[in-house]
């Protein structure tokens, strides 16, 4: 009898303390945090693509171009570590309007531009150089993390300040925070198209034409707050 007395009174004392913990009032709220960036790099993706009937010739032609694109960017100033060949390829494919075999041989390459404003005079001289495929062009900052620590601070002011708002007519206070949850997604790159242009550079002012909108990385940190009402 006293064992089962003493599981009964564990029993309950555990009942009491899981419903106390359940009675703890609390709210729960979302929070946001945005922070808008003018980007300080941009990172570049293009290629070489050749097509024949022969894949050595295909081949040579393809390296030769590729050749001087590399050596358009060494000259450009761009340093060894921010360019890198991404994908090499050389396929056969098989016509079906001409019944016949050829060959496709491409390669690609990324630069990561660090002086945005030279963006249009490297693309062009890519262009004069041989490369006819531009495959993805993205915007980034340097200071991102910090970036994202600031809008991650917004995020915990904007739920508190919502926490407070509900509450004030209730007559208590928001008190510390019971959980804390990152529900943020990637922050948004813009993505420009870039057209390749086999005419003139210039405009009919003399100007040089701009290509690029650069506009603004946005930081979006969302979090959920839950916080103990006192």
């Amino acid at each position: 009898m006293k064992k089962l007395a003493l599981v009964v009174l564990t029993l309950f004392v555990t009942m009491s303390h899981a419903q106390e913990q359940k009675q703890i009032p609390q709210v729960a709220v979302s929070g946001e945090g945005k922070i808008k960036v003018k980007p300080d790099q941009v990172v570049v993706n293009f290629g070489v693509e050749n097509t024949g009937k022969d894949a050595q010739e295909v081949k040579k032609l393809n390296d030769e171009k590729i050749e001087n694109v590399l050596k358009f960017i060494k000259k450009f100033g761009i340093p060894a570590s921010d360019f890198q060949t991404t994908n090499v390829s050389l396929n056969r494919n098989y016509d079906y309007d001409k019944k016949k075999y050829n060959f496709q041989a491409s390669q690609s390459i990324t630069i990561t531009l660090k002086n945005i404003s030279k963006y249009d005079e490297l693309m062009m001289g890519l262009v004069d150089n041989g490369i006819n495929n531009i495959s993805n062009v993205e915007f980034k900052s340097t200071e991102i993390e910090k970036y994202k620590s600031d809008a991650r601070k917004l995020a915990m002011k904007d739920a508190k300040k919502k926490a407070e708002d509900f509450v004030s007519v209730l007559g208590q206070k928001v008190g510390k925070a019971l959980l804390i949850t990152d529900n943020s997604p990637n922050y948004y790159s813009p993505q420009p198209m870039f057209k390749v242009a086999m005419t003139e550079m210039a405009s009919d002012s003399g100007a040089p034409r701009e290509t690029l909108a650069v506009g603004e990385i946005e930081v979006i940190i969302n979090v959920m707050v839950s916080f103990v009402l006192e």
